[in-house]
């Protein structure tokens, strides 16, 4: 099960991902900011009959109202889905960073103790 571990986080090009996360973080910052400042759409009330009934003005009222509500329900699962969207692009930036830390003290302890086996072996000799 290790091995997978290690084969998959060698399989990502961290270097990428690392490149690439601030732009991701801007991206989904100016998506959330963009979210909050437009206007909902508004619906088109200019409908073609043809070939139908005429609806009463209660019935189209009713229709309309519908759509409004259903608007305002796709509106609001955007402006969360949005959310969600910026909270992920946050972690995954937050990850990246951690990651980084990682590799840099995983390069560390390597030099680490490949200087200690030098030490270890040098000694050894004398």
């Amino acid at each position: 099960m290790a091995m997978a571990w290690l084969t998959a986080l060698k399989v990502v090009p961290w270097g990428d991902v690392i490149e690439h996360a601030p732009n991701v973080l801007k991206a989904a910052r100016k998506l959330m900011e963009r979210q909050k400042t437009e206007p909902a759409p508004k619906a088109d009330t200019d409908m073609d009959m043809a070939g139908q009934s005429v609806p009463s003005l209660g019935e189209l009222q009713n229709r309309w109202i519908a759509a409004q509500v259903q608007l305002d329900d796709h509106a609001q699962t955007q402006a969360q889905l949005t959310e969600t969207l910026a909270a992920l692009a946050e972690q995954n930036a937050q990850l990246v960073s951690a990651v980084e830390v990682l590799r840099r003290r995983t390069r560390l302890l390597v030099w680490g103790m490949a200087a200690l086996v030098v030490a270890v072996l040098y000694s050894g000799w004398r």
